[in-house]
């Protein structure tokens, strides 16, 4: 592994920070950002489907959570170089929501992980090219709903 290596693989965790921040803070402007223009997104352990390009997954996400708190973690990346401009990544994750008491007030909580994808553009940029989530355990309230008890 180079020194350029390394930096490459900085940028990509940076990028995956910048996913987390914007989505809690419900920048979702930036947020899209981070995806490419042809992102695949897999959640459909949620029961969600696939989406598929960034502006589906910028009209598809955002009412949902808009008025939700959240907090996303991701820890412990493993990212892997591929080719000059592509890599993969898995992430373990934790999030937290909390919806407000006038759409039930229910609080959710999450630990998985992210399979992803990712590719510098033309721009230099690196963004997410596909995303997974699979989550291994999922509680609402306190009682587990995932997977069945």
């Amino acid at each position: 592994m180079t020194p350029q290596d390394l930096v490459e693989i900085e940028k990509i965790r940076q990028l995956k920070a910048r996913y987390f921040r914007h989505m809690d803070q419900k920048n979702w402007d930036e947020w899209q950002q981070v995806f490419c223009e042809d992102v695949v997104i897999d959640t459909t352990q949620e029961g969600s489907p696939i989406v598929n390009g960034r502006k589906a997954f910028r009209e598809y996400l955002p009412p949902i959570l808009q008025n939700v708190k959240t907090v996303h973690h991701g820890h412990t990346s493993e990212i892997e170089l591929t080719g000059a401009a592509s890599a993969t990544g898995i992430w373990a994750m934790e999030d937290m929501l909390w919806w407000p008491e006038s759409e039930g007030g229910q609080h959710l909580w999450g630990v998985g992980w992210y399979f992803e994808k990712y590719r510098k553009e033309g721009d230099g940029e690196w963004r997410i090219l596909e995303l997974k989530l699979r989550r291994i355990r999922v509680e609402i309230n306190g009682k587990q709903i995932f997977p069945p008890a």
